[in-house]
């Protein structure tokens, strides 16, 4: 049975960006707003593909770029997973997820081991998604993954299309975190006895 109070609320103000997030490992309310429409939308998929509760609001300097604003989301949401998390006991701590979306595929795997690394092997077509720079999925990738302290390898198997290649990336690590936060235990899933 997973415990009661898996969640966090983080809020990080910056001369550039105000976020405000609360984080539900086990479910909960879904409201985003981030102002970028296509990362709301990626976000969502997470969320939902993740079984997690979402709620989140973002204001940033959008008349610069959204860099900032997605960049300091991934941060708030690596700070959230891993405080949710606390000591990982019982946690599987391994994840894993295929995806496969029209013309695309998408493997995610990852392990959430207290250590950050990112291994991303995705070849976006040159142009945006609508208005949204896809250099930006990485961007946010390496502030969650370094923010929430953990391993996480994306391969795209196949795809051409942007806005499904997208999708799958967050719809696959939505299941991964989603597989690798299930509590199956009573240990700390590390020989080391800690994670």
């Amino acid at each position: 049975m997973p415990p009661t109070a898996r969640t966090a609320t983080i809020q990080r103000k910056t001369k550039e960006t105000d976020v405000a997030l609360t984080f539900g490992l086990d479910g909960g309310r879904r409201q985003i707003q981030t102002g970028i429409g296509f990362f709301d939308h990626l976000l969502e998929q997470f969320a939902h593909h993740g079984g997690m509760g979402l709620e989140l609001t973002a204001r940033g300097d959008r008349h610069v770029d959204d860099h900032h604003t997605v960049e300091d989301v991934g941060i708030v949401m690596g700070q959230a997973l891993d405080k949710a998390l606390g000591d990982k006991r019982g946690i599987e701590r391994f994840g894993f997820a295929s995806v496969p979306m029209d013309d695309v595929l998408t493997r995610v795997s990852i392990d959430l081991s207290g250590r950050s690394a990112l291994a991303v092997d995705v070849r976006f077509a040159p142009g945006p998604i609508g208005t949204f720079d896809t250099q930006l999925v990485r961007e946010f990738l390496e502030a969650l993954v370094s923010h929430g302290r953990f391993n996480c390898h994306i391969e795209q198997v196949r795809g051409r299309n942007n806005h499904h290649m997208a999708e799958s990336i967050f719809k696959a690590l939505g299941r991964s975190v989603r597989m690798a936060v299930a509590v199956t235990s009573q240990d700390v899933p590390s020989t080391k006895g800690m994670l």
